[in-house]
């Protein structure tokens, strides 16, 4: 089809993806977020092969490469310091075709903001309601304003109102268990190697840490992603200024390295969120409407994949729009097939991950630990192999 405007809401990583390969499609696009300033949510983002192979296609491998973390390895350890298993990521890398980029979400957005055009993203535009016809679909704004395209893709994020239009009917996140805190830190030796994923276990609590490159500007140096992860009830409250001392509480006996990353970290630049997920949605499309991102598909981040599968609806939708003649309508079902069964399957799998993980179940979770102590990677690459190679991009 040609000539289309597309309207999107939400200049996320999902958003500005989806704009760029629509633009490169020769699409007409406008892009519009609520926000009067784009800040990043949170610190950094594994981006795995699936994710990196659409980066590519989008013509940014050359800047994912020089912000992307060089992630060799892959280590666990128990939460009192013993190494558990430690495996080179290598032949995850021959196998799937590319390596993953662990970035910071800063530099990401930066990276898709300068691929689409900062100028053309239209702040403070926070979308209020949406409205269709046989013709066309309209954003409807809180200033009274709106916008109209030949299409409208909501990705407006993990609250997203325009996911209950769509799905005709209120949808609640539900709390998956457990409170984050995570950050960035200098890279140094003394928390773990700068090639490796690092990650310690126990208690159903997780401490890690992940390289993340330098910046785009070369002003920052290599960097670690940390997050700790602890098993919590819904509501409960912290402060920056407590931080420190909060997580000196939960990882009490845990090895040095942890101890040195809490007295390190800079509690103002430290994020703390409760995470949610969303249970697998009926429908991503409605008429000249699309989902797209954490708007159709808001995952527990415990497979990596959260990013990834928003970026593979972008090229999703642009290559049905492409390639599809009948009608709007019809590509939009087209890229609806393609996609929900693959990101319902996600968002399962990283819920009992994390149930696995947190220490849903004692008994599942003291098995896990003893199968990492008998792990020699194959079994983890595998299981991240079959998740990057179900992607569009193999």
């Amino acid at each position: 089809m040609e000539n289309l405007k597309v309207v999107v809401i939400g200049a996320g990583m999902g958003g500005l993806s989806a704009a760029i390969a629509l633009r490169q499609a020769g699409y007409d696009i406008e892009v519009y977020d609520r926000v009067r300033e784009l800040r990043p949510a949170g610190a950094a983002i594994s981006i795995w092969s699936n994710g990196v192979k659409v980066l590519n296609y989008l013509g940014l491998h050359a800047q994912i490469s020089k912000v992307g973390g060089q992630m060799n390895r892959m280590a666990y350890h128990r939460h009192t310091g013993e190494k558990l298993t430690d495996f080179s990521l290598q032949p995850l890398i021959e196998q799937v075709g590319e390596r993953p980029y662990p970035v910071a979400r800063a530099d990401l957005q930066r990276m898709l903001l300068d691929a689409f055009g900062e100028e053309k993203v239209h702040l403070g535009a926070r979308c209020i309601a949406v409205e269709q016809d046989d013709h066309q679909a309209t954003a409807i704004f809180e200033d009274g304003s709106r916008a109209s395209g030949d299409l409208l893709v909501a990705a407006d994020g993990t609250h997203s109102i325009i996911r209950n239009i769509v799905v005709g009917r209120e949808i609640e996140r539900q709390y998956v268990g457990y409170v984050n805190w995570n950050g960035l830190v200098p890279a140094t030796p003394d928390l773990a190697p700068w090639d490796s994923w690092v990650t310690y276990v126990g208690e159903g609590k997780r401490a890690s840490l992940m390289p993340v490159g330098t910046n785009l500007t070369g002003t920052d140096p290599n960097r670690f992603y940390y997050f700790f992860d602890v098993p919590l009830p819904k509501g409960s409250v912290g402060q920056p200024n407590g931080y420190r001392e909060e997580l000196s509480h939960f990882f009490q006996g845990w090895a040095e390295p942890v101890q040195t990353l809490i007295q390190r970290l800079d509690p103002e630049k430290t994020a703390r969120v409760e995470i949610h997920d969303v249970e697998p949605l009926p429908t991503l499309v409605r008429g000249r409407i699309a989902l797209l991102g954490d708007a159709g598909h808001a995952t527990a981040p415990d497979l990596g994949q959260g990013g990834c599968q928003a970026m593979e609806d972008a090229v999703v939708l642009a290559n049905y729009l492409k390639t599809t003649n009948i009608s709007v309508g019809d590509a939009l079902k087209r890229y609806e097939a393609a996609r929900l069964d693959r990101v319902a399957e996600v968002v399962t799998r990283a819920r009992k991950r994390s149930d696995i993980t947190h220490g849903k179940d004692p008994a599942a979770t003291q098995a896990w630990y003893a199968d990492l102590a008998q792990e020699d990677g194959s079994s983890i690459i595998a299981a991240i192999r079959r998740t990057i190679l179900a992607g569009p991009l193999g």
